[in-house]
């Protein structure tokens, strides 16, 4: 790299991480520790784990509504299993959805585009959440049916929970290094 694309690449990075060019950092492995740079990997902030993390902990937050506001009504009402898990998945798209739409709302972006993004950044790390912790706590035996004062229904959906995190944040990773996922919404923070 000349001297010259060193100082662009340090151009464009003030532009979203406050870096002032030509500030004497010959590497760019000191980049590692600052927030909204967890790479260079050509696809701008939160590009590795911790966006990765950060990502899935965002989809986890409005899949966990939908997901337990979802069973919970479903076990009260009494709907069979199968609808109360459909219930549950229609509740934490809308949710997930609703979260990252509020935010890029904020941004300035009108309700349609809003909408757009928050389907862009979203499906497919909820789809995979919902397969997942949704799998995991009908494999439970029982659980579905305990009852929600019971300590099996809770715990057997908390669970399944944590399940789908481990297993979505190396899906979202993948997703943000290809500029995918929750990659688009970085332009709106």
């Amino acid at each position: 790299m000349t001297r010259g694309d060193h100082d662009d690449a340090h151009g464009a990075a003030a532009a979203h991480g406050g870096h002032v060019a030509g500030s004497g950092h010959d590497g760019h492995d000191e980049h590692d520790g600052h927030d909204g740079h967890d790479g260079h990997d050509g696809h701008g902030a939160g590009s590795g784990w911790r966006g990765a993390v950060q990502a899935t902990l965002h989809c986890l937050t409005g899949c966990a509504i939908g997901e337990v506001l979802g069973m919970a009504v479903g076990t009260a009402a009494g709907l069979n299993n199968a609808a109360t898990v459909v219930l549950s998945i229609v509740l934490a798209f809308v949710f997930g959805y609703a979260l990252t739409a509020r935010g890029v709302l904020r941004a300035g972006l009108p309700v349609r585009e809003a909408l757009k993004v928050a389907l862009a950044a979203d499906t497919v790390s909820i789809a995979v959440m919902e397969v997942v912790d949704n799998t995991v706590v009908v494999a439970v035996p029982g659980a579905m049916d305990a009852g929600l004062a019971t300590v099996l229904f809770w715990a057997a959906l908390a669970g399944s929970l944590a399940v789908a995190f481990v297993v979505t944040v190396p899906v979202n990773r993948w997703m943000i290094a290809r500029g995918l996922g929750h990659a688009v919404i970085h332009v709106y923070h």
